[in-house]
């Protein structure tokens, strides 16, 4: 690894913030990695970007490959899938945690929307409670806000 300076510090801020920190940069044993200014191991995208070229264009194994940049086979698989389907972009990593209201789908959704009004104002607590005594779920008054709002709009 390249020595530190101003301009790695700030680099591993912005690899944190966007969420590309290589959270094991110690893993990845190509020599490329650590005698460049330009390949860095704190780069998860870099990283991956390399390990895929490496095994595509050099022609190495699956199995030198994840040795090499400190990941597992299945990790090497599902990079592959999303390059493929996303290309660079695919390799960025998605942000964590669910990606819709999971709680508020099926006959929970139908009967939030049953007891709302349209064209009044949203009762989204009043609602949230009247879910957890008929399902014994609890729901954030603003997934049924949120969950409404969309169901507002045209298709």
């Amino acid at each position: 690894m390249p020595k530190k300076s101003k301009h790695n510090d700030t680099r591993s801020a912005a690899l944190r913030e966007n969420g590309t920190m290589n959270p094991s940069p110690d893993q990845v044993t190509d020599p490329k990695f650590h005698k460049s200014e330009f390949f860095d191991a704190r780069d998860l995208v870099q990283v991956k970007y390399e390990m895929l070229r490496r095994v595509l264009v050099d022609a190495a194994s699956v199995t030198e490959a994840t040795v090499e940049y400190g990941v597992s086979r299945p990790t090497y698989y599902q990079t592959k899938a999303s390059f493929e389907a996303g290309g660079l972009a695919g390799l960025v990593p998605k942000k964590p945690g669910p990606r819709g209201p999971h709680k508020l789908e099926g006959e929970v959704l139908r009967f939030v929307q049953s007891h709302h009004v349209p064209g009044q104002p949203v009762r989204a607590r009043a609602l949230a409670k009247l879910v957890r005594e008929k399902f014994s779920i609890d729901i954030h008054a603003r997934t049924i806000e949120r969950a409404l709002a969309v169901k507002k709009t045209p298709r």
